[in-house]
Formats: structure tokens, C-alpha cells, sequence
């Protein structure tokens, strides 16, 4: 893949948080596409010589799909207007009832799609796509119930490895972070726990349930993972985004981690909503240095955000709870 230049606008003058909004959020509003509600939790990759995406947008009937969309410079999206229509890819059973939060990996020969699939409840579904116009969908990760299916954006250790969270049928009052292993996308096992909520007193923007936002990727330090957490407030859960640093070959260690979150619902489109305060982050670009976030806002629309490695990764150790 060629080397692109990510979305990026410098920190205001005077703002001293790691990460700040992009200034012209939110990306892609509510209403993007003609049949949509809500448009956020939506993911993004490098592709040819601009970006790809794909895109939860709840229609007007509040059916949950997933559409593919392309942008040449990550934030000027063309959307379908049509939910992806999947082909039978290892497996003849491509049954789904809905279809939500994608995210999209890199992995060495094709792009590979993880959603919240619906299958006699949620779990995770698997795709590949060459181009974002013909989608191959594989068989289910998990049995249900399952949510936030990340991928590695490499094997480890000669397989493909993906971060999920075990929940229930509706809307989970807890829900900490797994990791599982395969050998060929399609048979799941090795399952091992990477991170549990926080205790109340410690960190209680964490302390309900946590689950894996965007594809990590590696630095020096090992791999860094943007995740949203949720406290359970008298207003309903309360949705916001931390990082962590992984082991590299060991990813179900977890080094550092952050006390602190490093966004949390503060501008109008976040707060207000069809299901208000909440920073979900579902996609990472970086370019060594830099790194964009998007993330979805309030479940109604699609947010950016920025910050540098450098002072992420030191936010991380700094506020450790490790």
C-alpha cells in the first residue's frame, strides 16, 4: 500500500489535552445518505491512493447495516446509498439479521471486516474485500453473545488474532476484554482475558464494561490500543476512550494503560443524540508520528480526533494503572 497523507489539523493554541477534535466535526453527519437515521461507529482504512470505509448507518426503520464508502482525503465521504451485499466467502452460511460497529484490517493480502453479526443475537462476523465492491463473508468468530471483534493488523505467532467481548443479548451491564486465536479465519480458540473493567474508586469512567475500539498498531513500546469504556451513571451508561499498550508477541499482556480517559463526551455532538454521551472509537490512521481517530458520537454521527504517538503512549505510562 502506498504511503498516504493521514487527515490531520494542529492542536489549537492554548489547548493543553493530548487529543483534540477535529474543528469541523462531526465528519459525516446524520443524515449523509438519503435512507439514513444515524450514520457513526464506522471504520476507515488506507486504500489506493485515498481511503476507504465501512459504515454503520442505521436506516429510517432503524434497521442496522453496514455500507462501503471512499473519501480521498478521509474526510469528504461518498457513501453508498446501498448496504453492502455479501458473498459466500469459507462458508455457505451468511445468515444475518443486522449488522453493526464494523472495523477494517489490512492483512497481508486483503482487507479483512469484522462487525457485531446478527445471528440468533449478537456476535462477531467476518468478511474480506479486495476493493470495497465485492465482500466475502465467512463464517462467525463466536457463538453468541459477542461484541467489538478487533483484528491484529499481523498474525502473531503464525495466527491471526482478534480482541472481542464476551456480552449478553441486550445491552450488556458489563462485558470486559478477551483475546482469541485461528489458523485460518475461521476456527476460534486460545481464549485468554486481556483486560477486566476498573474498580469504582480507581477509574470509574472504566468500571462498568470496556471493549476494543480501533485496529491496534504497533510502536516501539508494543501495540497501541484505543478502547471505550463506560460507567453506569444516573442519566444511563456514559461512553468514553482510553489507550493501552500490549505486549507485542504477547498481546494478552497488558503494560500500561490509562487511568485517565483521553476523550470523553464534551462537545454538543457527542452529549446530545440518540443515545447521548458517548465516544466510541472504531478506526486509527497514523503515519509514524501522528495519529487520527474516528470515533462515533452519541450513536448518531461520525467524529475525528488527533493527537501524537509520542505523547499518547506517555499519557498512557504516566497514568498507568498497571
Amino acid at each position: 500500500m502506498n504511503k498516504i497523507q493521514i487527515p490531520w489539523e494542529d492542536r489549537p493554541v492554548g489547548y493543553t489535552d493530548v487529543m483534540w477534535r477535529y474543528s469541523q466535526n462531526p465528519v459525516i453527519g446524520r443524515y449523509h445518505i438519503p435512507s439514513s437515521n444515524s450514520i457513526f461507529n464506522s471504520a476507515v482504512v488506507p486504500f489506493e491512493d485515498g481511503f476507504a470505509g465501512v459504515f454503520r448507518c442505521d436506516n429510517k426503520a432503524v434497521q442496522m447495516n453496514i455500507f462501503a464508502g471512499f473519501s480521498k482525503d478521509g474526510i469528504h465521504w461518498d457513501i453508498n446509498h446501498e448496504p453492502i451485499q455479501f458473498k459466500a466467502g469459507n462458508t455457505e452460511m451468511i445468515e444475518s439479521e443486522y449488522k453493526y460497529d464494523p472495523r477494517v484490517t489490512w492483512i497481508e493480502d486483503r482487507y479483512w471486516v469484522t462487525w457485531c453479526n446478527g445471528y440468533h443475537g449478537p456476535t462477531i462476523g467476518i468478511a474480506y474485500t479486495f476493493d470495497f465492491k465485492e465482500f466475502f463473508q465467512c463464517e462467525n468468530a463466536f457463538l453468541p453473545f459477542n461484541r467489538n471483534g478487533v483484528l491484529f493488523p499481523q498474525k502473531i505467532d503464525g495466527k491471526y488474532a482478534m480482541l472481542s467481548r464476551p456480552s449478553d443479548n441486550g445491552h450488556t451491564p458489563f462485558g470486559d476484554i478477551y483475546i482469541s486465536y485461528s489458523p485460518d479465519m475461521k476456527y476460534w480458540g486460545e481464549h485468554r482475558c486481556v483486560m477486566k473493567v476498573t474498580p469504582f474508586p480507581e477509574s470509574a469512567w472504566q468500571c462498568t464494561k470496556i471493549g476494543a475500539g480501533s485496529v491496534p498498531f504497533l510502536t516501539d513500546e508494543g501495540w497501541l490500543l484505543f478502547y471505550h469504556g463506560v460507567i453506569t451513571t444516573c442519566n444511563g451508561f456514559r461512553y468514553a476512550m482510553g489507550s493501552a499498550i500490549l505486549d507485542k508477541d504477547h498481546p494478552e499482556k497488558v503494560l500500561y494503560r490509562t487511568r485517565e480517559y483521553l476523550l470523553g463526551p464534551a462537545a454538543p455532538y457527542e452529549l446530545q443524540g440518540d443515545v447521548p454521551n458517548v465516544v466510541f472509537p472504531c478506526a486509527a490512521l497514523q503515519d509514524g508520528e501522528r495519529v487520527a481517530v474516528y470515533y462515533g458520537a452519541a450513536d448518531t454521527v461520525v467524529g475525528m480526533a488527533f493527537g501524537y504517538i509520542k505523547e499518547i503512549i506517555d499519557f498512557t505510562k504516566r497514568t498507568s494503572i498497571i
